[in-house]
């Protein structure tokens, strides 16, 4: 089953979405997600330096203190329950992630989907457990290693401008075809799913597509 899975490094609920689809998956006997990564940057107009998150959260959705406490909690819960640690007091900024997805771009033409999840992962818990800077080349370099890329080719790609063009075009694509928010899920090139659902929505909607004809 393919999976176009949309969403941003520095999204909490795409964090949650996509360990949620994949446990649902792991429900279903015989069924394989083919999962391809697709850019979306929240904050395509951050400059480099971040922006302090509870100043941001508070600008962007009119949150309040009270209200984002109780936000980080409910995520942490979530995260917790899938396997995934959210450390909130681990990250204090929010940041562009354009040099982020234009690494997943070149991994997965280079190396493929899996080595592309790989790093995608890598890079949701530098960010989300351990609080680093996912704007930062040095810091993508070091996740990038780590993550089984090669050091010389891996900091070239982050030396120049390549896949600038290709990561702005399917963040285009992405916006024609009415997505404005994260994560959205698109099984089979078909089907759309929004949001960071639970593990048993996700297990009933893979059913149903599955129980489609072909």
């Amino acid at each position: 089953m393919r999976i176009d899975f949309i969403s941003d490094i520095v999204c909490p609920w795409c964090a949650i979405g996509l360990y949620s689809l994949e446990a649902a998956a792991a429900r279903i006997p015989g069924l394989q997600l083919h999962l391809h990564f697709q850019p979306f940057e929240l904050n395509p107009d951050m400059g480099p330096e971040g922006q302090d998150i509870e100043e941001h959260l508070a600008q962007k959705y009119g949150a309040g203190p009270a209200q984002l406490a109780g936000t980080r909690q409910a995520i942490r819960e979530r995260g917790a329950a899938l396997g995934f640690d959210f450390r909130s007091e681990a990250r204090s900024r929010i940041y562009n992630t354009r040099d982020g997805h234009r690494l997943l771009h070149w991994v997965e033409e280079t190396f493929g989907a899996v080595q592309q999840r790989t790093l995608k992962v890598a890079l949701l818990k530098a960010y989300f457990t351990e609080g680093r800077n996912v704007s930062d080349r040095a810091v993508l370099l070091d996740i990038a290693v780590a993550a089984g890329l090669p050091e010389a080719d891996s900091r070239a790609l982050l030396d120049s401008d390549r896949y600038d063009a290709d990561v702005a075009a399917a963040e285009a694509h992405v916006h024609r075809q009415g997505i404005h928010a994260v994560p959205a899920i698109v099984i089979n090139q078909r089907h759309l799913i929004q949001g960071g659902q639970s593990v048993e929505v996700f297990e009933q909607l893979l059913r149903q597509v599955m129980a489609e004809p072909v």
